[in-house]
């Protein structure tokens, strides 16, 4: 399965925060770039590629979440159709009428519905409607006979086959952050060929979309000399200032911000211009949700930057993206490690 396929396989599973071990397993054997794998406590899955440099070697990690968004069953309500709320920020008001797969005792295909517009109130069809008057239907007709397969507790995704749109562009659902779990395997894959000193430590992070949680106990079993986060950043969309946003097919925004070391910043900039690499430079004012708040601020501090990949349409069930992009930030990863040295890393350790 080549890196593309892989990520389109792995964004129509199922893997909602604190349920990520199918999407694991997949991951885990398809990583032929590693010297080594294995799972913590948490469930980060942790792969290693060994460096040549002399011991003790510097250590690089790179992380993605692999977790998404999802649903969880609150009420089976009379004639079996279900109450849920929301594990993540799903934004309810794409949840109308979507395709769900829940996840009971076996899979079963439902819709989200709710009261059509013409049995609604004045008032009612000015708004969205409200989480708690969304309803799972799956078909069934009696409460017993959804009860005998479903609980409360029972988790559910949205059903979205990713679809190819024009040129490298992909649209689906959890290519946030799925997505930089490929850039990952492209950045493993590229320094297979190169010559590294670092050990890097490409990690498959869980449960980052409610509180950035694996990163944090991942790190700890590290200790990296140098963390690298990679997510998603906000594609160009019509409505939204070019500012506040980056451009689908210019490489990956590299982060400026209190959460990124300096020297990192200005070396990734420094490397993606020496090698004629596309990239945009991402304001990140605000620490926080993403792996690398919780990487920079791991034991005594660790030197931190953020990449993001540009994704249009982030938390729905249509995130979409331009593959080159992928291979874009793959490729300033892997040549970024690459000209790692003793010295760069030491000087880390001082502003």
């Amino acid at each position: 399965m080549d890196i593309k396929e892989l990520l389109i396989s792995i964004s129509e599973k199922a893997g909602i925060s604190g349920y990520e071990q199918s999407i694991a397993d997949e991951i885990s054997q398809n990583c032929p770039w590693a010297d080594q794998i294995r799972q913590d406590n948490l469930g980060n899955l942790i792969m290693l590629k060994t460096g040549c440099g002399n011991q003790p070697r510097p250590k690089v990690m790179l992380a993605a979440h692999m977790d998404e968004i999802g649903l969880i069953v609150t009420k089976i309500e009379k004639a079996g159709f279900l109450r849920f709320s929301t594990i993540g920020g799903i934004d309810q008001r794409v949840l109308l009428a979507q395709e769900v797969v829940v996840h009971g005792k076996q899979e079963l295909r439902g819709v989200i519905g709710a009261k059509p517009p013409h049995m609604q109130t004045a008032n009612e069809r000015e708004q969205a409607v409200k989480l708690e008057d969304l309803f799972i239907d799956l078909g069934f007709d009696n409460t017993e006979a959804v009860t005998d397969l479903v609980s409360v507790g029972d988790l559910a995704t949205l059903h979205r086959p990713v679809i190819q749109l024009n040129g490298s562009h992909l649209a689906g659902k959890a290519m946030d952050d799925r997505a930089s779990m490929a850039i990952l395997f492209e950045c493993l894959q590229t320094l297979s060929t190169m010559h590294h000193l670092a050990d890097v430590y490409a990690v498959a992070t869980v449960q980052e979309e409610v509180g950035v949680r694996g990163a944090t106990t991942s790190t700890y079993g590290i200790v990296p000399d140098i963390g690298i986060a990679v997510d998603v950043g906000h594609g160009d969309i019509p409505g939204v200032p070019e500012y506040k946003t980056i451009k689908l097919g210019n490489g990956p925004g590299i982060a400026l911000g209190p959460h990124v070391h300096p020297k990192l910043h200005e070396r990734f900039v420094k490397t993606a211009k020496n090698w004629n690499l596309s990239y945009s430079l991402e304001p990140s004012p605000n620490p926080g949700g993403t792996d690398a708040y919780a990487i920079q601020v791991t034991q005594a501090g660790i030197p931190t930057i953020l990449l993001s990949l540009p994704l249009r349409y982030m938390h729905t069930p249509v995130e979409t993206l331009d593959y080159d992009d992928v291979q874009k930030t793959g490729r300033l990863l892997a040549l970024f490690i690459a000209e790692l040295d003793y010295t760069f890393v030491e000087g880390l350790q001082c502003f």
